[in-house]
Order: structure tokens, then sequence, then C-alpha cells
């Protein structure tokens, strides 16, 4: 039997204030070909996981908290025990909006392998929304772009 756990293996911290741990892939024991899957933890008053697109569909499942879900020209709030659906290809965000409190989620998307908004936004070269991607839905949190401090 194959077993991960998230509370003793490698993490990765990102500059958009989260941090995550594989569940399936990656640095994780469990390897499986057909999808990926990760817990990860949004800072409180906005972390989130910036602007981008990928070519895996995807679903993100908020364990605890609440999170602000971008998806295309669409926003609303997704709560503990809800879950988006996020098709390939269309550019989304997800934003803690809570000021005291961090929000956890698991993705799981497929096919397996690593996504280039991750390199992107370790490198500092995310595509900015509005500019080289498609603009945030209105009212959204902005996207985070800072370059990663050395």
């Amino acid at each position: 039997m194959i077993i991960a756990d998230v509370n003793t293996q490698p993490g990765r911290k990102f500059p958009a204030r989260r941090w995550g741990r594989n569940i399936a892939g990656g640095p994780s024991p469990i390897q499986a070909k057909n999808f990926q899957s990760g817990y990860i933890v949004l800072e409180p008053n906005g972390g989130q996981v910036p602007w981008h697109n990928q070519v895996q569909e995807e679903v993100y499942f908020i364990v605890e908290g609440e999170a602000e879900i971008c998806l295309g020209e669409e926003r609303q709030i997704l709560k503990a025990g809800q879950a988006a659906y996020i098709p390939t290809g269309v550019y989304h965000q997800l934003s803690n909006n809570l000021k005291d409190k961090p929000t956890t989620f698991i993705y799981i998307y497929g096919p397996a392998g690593d996504v280039a908004h991750w390199h992107q936004e370790l490198d500092g070269t995310l595509p900015k929304a509005g500019v080289e991607a498609p603009a945030l839905p209105a009212g959204s949190y902005p996207q985070c772009t800072d370059k990663p401090q050395a």
C-alpha cells in the first residue's frame, strides 16, 4: 500500500501567498498517470492561485474556509464542502476572501504532470490579466504577479 502524508512531505511556497503539498504526483509517493492532486493553504486576506489557464481539466474542493473563484467571466464565493469544475483552457483564479483565517483546498487535475503556471509564478513571468491574458471579472481580487523575493 502506498500512502502520502501531507503532514510530513516537503512542500512549496509561492509568491501569491500560498503553500502546497502533493497528494498524488510531484514528490508524493503516490504517482498516478491520469491525474495529479494536492493540498493547498491560501494565506488570509487574498492569498491565491493567480489568474492562469492550463491544458488539464481541474477541480478545486474547499476543505476549510472560503474563497473567491473567478472562472472565465464568472465570479463567485466557494465555501467549505463545495467544489468547482474548471474546464480545459479556461482562465481561473482562487483567492482567500477571509481576513483572519487561511483557506485550505484540494486540487485534482488530469492528466498528471507539472502545470506551466507554477513555473511562471515562481519565475515572475505569469501573463498579466487584461494585458497578456483576458481581464479578470469586475470586482475580483487583483491577480498577484509579484516577482519572487531573492
